[in-house]
């Protein structure tokens, strides 16, 4: 067996900034970083406050959190191009942890699930992440959707509500509904011409950056004509134009157990929201992201965007997609994006006060609107009744339900939809074995019979097992197998495709071993390899109770008398010491 050379700790998790550096960095790379680290800051400025604002905090949050978190994302992750921030997806689980237990305990949460991606990172649990079924994720992205448009309804029309808006969607919208008649006019008309111009200027002039453009134009109006609407001022009273230092949260462990699923739903999203998206850069881009590094380097930028008053860090698509669009070459130009947001809250901040709650409403409806996958969803839909469930499901729990519910019942299902299909696939069939090496099967799928003397022998029989050959297809296989052992005299079951056995299937074949020794049949077993002869003499399929041999061939000369073997010789002798033959 060919040996595998593990990864090291520096394969693992060296940061793809020192490799950038490594490889060269020159003034050419440094130069298209900058412009790429402006253009993302031009597009995570609203973003990021508007992202804020929906999830229950102040603005100036979703920009600490794209300042501190997404400089650590790029400096210490494992892609190239990806670019940390606040993300939409993490705005209904923010908005319930502000509800819940207030502005500490989101802080709080945000801390601890950075210490929980960075044990996830050093447990190399990054690499399990990808087993998470497509569906899961198409069906949770729409979810979340979804709930992002639902949440920007009330600042969409300008709707007043006597009491708190309720989280719940169905609630929600029947509290919007009964307000409807407090619609703001101006706040529709902004609302509808930053989408107009958000989707306009993406079609006609996509290198532009449109959402900065109908946010400032919408602030330009709001300021000229005095419109009667609610703005970043008149809600939060501005944005501070400096960062605050960093100060370690309020913690105590009662606290502390009561954020910690908080905690760990922001720690599972995070994981899987920001290896997607290196995912997605990888395709773009032909490279390869180091996923336990990403996911220390998530973990460190949670840390600090806590310690400075920051939500969650994760990395984000849509940002990471500009990223590349615009020429990046390195980590450089995500920590030039977050130096460009610092520059622009310092700069920038009284301007922000003008910026109208409609226009950010409008820029994160088109955000859910990208990010529903509307076309994946319809085609898992009508691809088949396994796919659909699944994506439903999801979808569903994720609405009305939880969010982390939904991803977990999403997986549970595509787990057993998984076991389901491998079970299918694996199979015990009759085959008629010759005196020479096996052959394939002819043109029209049938086995070829081997030998016509044996086929006909009532007490010899050959059974091939193909496919994986584990628990959820044990029960049937054995079953087979058992009433084999009580009609026939010798049998031989051919493991030569099978590539895989777990316990329970040696234990089943471990129990037709012992049932065929009781009734004095001979029972061979030819084809194993050695990982899946091991398991077999782990759990007792071993002499005198079972034969092992290389071929069918051989197991059935043996059965018929023409070659004498001794049951003890290791066949063939490629098992490790002790294992016996």
């Amino acid at each position: 067996m060919r040996h595998i050379k593990k990864p090291s700790f520096a394969e693992l998790y060296a940061p793809k900034l020192l490799t950038v550096l490594r490889e060269g960095y020159g003034a050419n790379d440094f130069r298209a970083d900058l412009i790429a680290g402006l253009t993302v800051a031009i597009v995570a400025l609203p973003l990021s406050m508007a992202i804020a604002i929906a999830s229950g905090v102040g603005p100036e949050r979703g920009l600490y959190t794209a300042v501190v978190g997404g400089f650590i994302v790029s400096l210490l992750g494992g892609s190239r191009f990806q670019v940390g921030g606040p993300a939409g997806a993490f705005i209904v689980l923010v908005a319930l942890t502000v509800e819940r237990h207030g502005l500490d305990g989101v802080i709080l949460a945000t801390l601890m699930a950075g210490a929980l991606l960075i044990a996830a990172g050093f447990l190399r649990l990054g690499t399990y992440i990808k087993f998470i079924p497509y569906p899961v994720t198409v069906g949770f992205t729409a979810g979340i959707a979804v709930i992002i448009f639902a949440s920007q309804l009330r600042d969409l029309f300008g709707i007043s509500l006597a009491a708190k808006e309720p989280g719940e969607l169905i609630p929600k919208l029947d509290a919007l509904a009964h307000s409807l008649h407090t619609a703001n006019a101006a706040a529709i008309a902004i609302s509808i011409v930053c989408i107009a111009i958000i989707a306009g200027v993406r079609k006609l002039r996509p290198e532009w950056p449109g959402i900065l453009i109908a946010v400032v134009i919408a602030a330009l109006a709001t300021f000229a004509l005095s419109l009667p609407v609610e703005t970043i001022g008149t809600k939060f009273g501005g944005i501070p134009a400096q960062m605050p230092w960093p100060s370690w949260p309020l913690v105590s462990l009662e606290k502390a157990r009561m954020v910690l699923p908080d905690a760990i739903a922001f720690a599972l999203l995070g994981a899987i929201e920001s290896l997607l998206s290196a995912v997605v850069a990888d395709g773009m881009t032909g490279r390869r992201h180091r996923s336990n590094c990403e996911l220390v380097a998530q973990g460190f930028a949670n840390i600090g965007s806590a310690l400075f008053g920051g939500i969650c860090v994760t990395g984000t698509i849509a940002r990471t997609a500009t990223n590349i669009r615009a020429g990046a070459r390195g980590p450089v130009a995500g920590m030039l994006h977050s130096l460009f947001l610092l520059g622009f809250m310092l700069i920038a901040a009284p301007l922000a006060s003008y910026i109208p709650l409609a226009a950010l409403a409008s820029v994160l409806a088109v955000v859910a609107w990208n990010m529903a996958e509307k076309h994946e969803f319809a085609t898992l839909v009508r691809s088949s009744w396994g796919d659909a469930t699944v994506l439903l499901a999801t979808f569903l729990l994720t609405i009305f339900r939880d969010l982390t519910e939904g991803i977990l019942v999403g997986f549970a299902l595509g787990a057993v939809l998984f076991i389901h299909r491998m079970a299918e696939m694996t199979g015990v069939e009759a085959a008629a074995p010759l005196a020479g090496d096996d052959r394939a099967d002819d043109s029209d799928g049938d086995r070829v019979p081997y030998d016509p003397s044996l086929a006909a022998d009532p007490d010899v029989r050959v059974y091939r097992i193909t496919g994986a050959f584990f628990f959820g297809a044990a029960s049937s296989v054995g079953t087979v197998l058992d009433s084999i052992a009580d009609r026939r005299n010798a049998f031989v079951v051919d493991f030569a495709a099978v590539p895989f056995l777990d316990s329970t299937a040696a234990n089943a074949m471990s129990r037709v071993a012992a049932r065929a020794k009781r009734q004095g049949i001979k029972l061979f077993i030819t084809g194993a390899s050695p990982v899946v002869r091991r398991a077999l003499l782990t759990h007792g399929v071993r002499p005198p109770n079972a034969r092992y041999r290389e071929t069918i061939a051989r197991a059935v000369a043996d059965i018929k008398g023409s070659i004498e073997i001794p049951d003890a010789a290791p066949d063939p002798p490629r098992i490790a010491a002790g294992e016996g033959p």
